[in-house]
């Protein structure tokens, strides 16, 4: 997948050492589900057993202009029978990349790459209490509210509820498909 400004391609061994860095920022993992101090073993173990799964899909944002990896994006629940799947993690890692519009951006286009090339009928998601951020960019791209899941997730110990949301072809396409 590409965009004018930025690459999502296919996760590489060599991001995992970026994605390390980037999840173990306070400031970039505020509202993900990554605990502190997580090792390099640790990414590269998950990264490795979701690999072999027929149900996730891991990608590497990369900036066009210098090449180097920014963001991550993970796919999970892919299932072809409801032709629904979940965008489990989406985040830029790089924070001089946020407030310009790059996760806009970015999001357009994998929403393009489900409805379009993987055929889904239905892409979810969900957002932490308070990540006024993810809410307000969701919603603007025509994300709708389903509900919230109580104290959905665990991270460092302390439970958080997660606030779903979901878009289906039909809305992404405009009923134009």
């Amino acid at each position: 997948m590409e965009t004018e400004n930025f690459l999502i391609r296919e996760t590489e061994f060599d991001d995992y050492e970026y994605f390390v860095k980037w999840e173990n920022d306070p400031e970039v993992t505020k509202y993900l589900t990554f605990d502190e101090n997580r090792s390099y073993e640790d990414v590269v173990t998950e990264a490795i057993y979701n690999k072999f799964s027929r149900e996730k899909l891991d990608f590497t944002i990369v900036d066009r202009e210098s090449g180097k990896p920014i963001g991550r994006i993970f796919i999970s629940k892919i299932d072809t029978h409801s032709d629904s799947l979940d965008i489990t993690k989406f985040y830029i890692g790089e924070t001089q990349f946020w407030g310009k519009g790059v996760a806009r951006e970015i999001m357009n286009e994998l929403l393009e790459y489900c409805f379009t090339f993987l055929h889904m009928e239905r892409v979810t998601l969900d957002y932490y209490t308070g990540n006024k951020r993810a809410y307000t960019l969701y919603e603007s791209l025509g994300f709708e509210k389903e509900g919230v899941a109580r104290n959905a997730t665990k991270k460092d110990g302390k439970y958080y509820d997660l606030h779903l949301m979901s878009m289906l072809r039909s809305e992404f396409f405009g009923d134009k498909d």
